[in-house]
């Protein structure tokens, strides 16, 4: 009797720890990734309401039809948005916030007006050809990467030049941040999507603002500050008090940090 409730123990201890490491590993694309796209109505209101604002198309290499808002100006802001965000809503601060600069928002695959679906390296890949394509009308492009962008916007600096990086709630990599909310799940095993900013923060000289939120309940901040800490070039911390992952830009400090690094920048 013992040995046979011993067995059936084993059993489901043996499926708990295959089951769930592997239905985290057929999930994680969901986990990481929230697309939000956009219909022709929201569209067409998005148009209405920002007559400034213009839509840019580029196709990909793999022929994937790309979708970004551009509002012109000097310099240019090269926007990725975090894993669940729909950027036009920019549209209307990041101009206000920062007068004169011109924005490219760009919606990631299945995001927005964007086709396909996202993935770490065809994210890495479109934001590479989205800074080819503003650079020629461009003359200093700063990338601004909030939470999952973040670990995009490292990885143009670290392929391109670019006058600054503004960071939301950057992390390390996504493998450690993973660690930290699943510590008895072996996510560097069945990580796909690695975003190792950590590794190329070295190699970047281009001046850093890393604004954290100083209770981020996603990012906690001992992952920006390994990114931070390990910045080849200039660097500045902000620490947002009393904000949370989500309520970053409520502070006073946040476009205020952003436009004095804009404007410290040189020309």
């Amino acid at each position: 009797m013992e040995s046979g409730l011993l067995a059936s123990l084993a059993q489901i201890a043996a499926v708990v720890a295959i089951g769930v490491p592997l239905l985290m590993y057929l999930a994680q694309d969901k986990l990481i990734f929230m697309p939000q796209p956009l219909d022709e109505v929201r569209r067409t209101q998005i148009r209405q309401s920002f007559p400034s604002a213009e839509e840019v198309f580029l196709d990909a290499e793999d022929g994937t039809r790309l979708h970004a808002w551009q509002v012109k100006g000097e310099p240019l802001v090269l926007y990725f948005g975090g894993n669940a965000e729909e950027v036009s809503w920019m549209l209307e601060e990041g101009p206000r916030r920062l007068p004169g600069a011109g924005w490219l928002l760009v919606d990631y695959r299945g995001y927005g007006a964007s086709g396909g679906s996202p993935s770490e390296k065809a994210l890495a890949t479109d934001a590479l050809r989205w800074y080819d394509h503003i650079s020629k009308r461009a003359q200093r492009i700063f990338v601004f990467g909030r939470s999952l962008g973040s670990g995009v916007a490292v990885q143009v600096a670290a392929a391109r030049p670019v006058a600054g990086v503004i960071a939301i709630a950057p992390y390390d990599s996504l493998a450690e941040v993973g660690k930290h909310h699943y510590p008895l799940l072996p996510v560097g095993l069945l990580l796909r999507h690695r975003f190792d900013s950590l590794a190329l923060a070295p190699k970047i000289n281009a001046p850093l603002l890393c604004l954290v939120a100083e209770r981020d309940e996603v990012v906690p901040a001992v992952h920006s500050r390994k990114l931070y800490e390990a910045w080849g070039g200039e660097k500045r911390w902000v620490e947002l008090r009393g904000a949370g992952h989500n309520s970053t830009d409520g502070s006073p400090l946040f476009w205020e940090s952003i436009r004095d690094f804009v404007r410290a920048s040189p020309a």
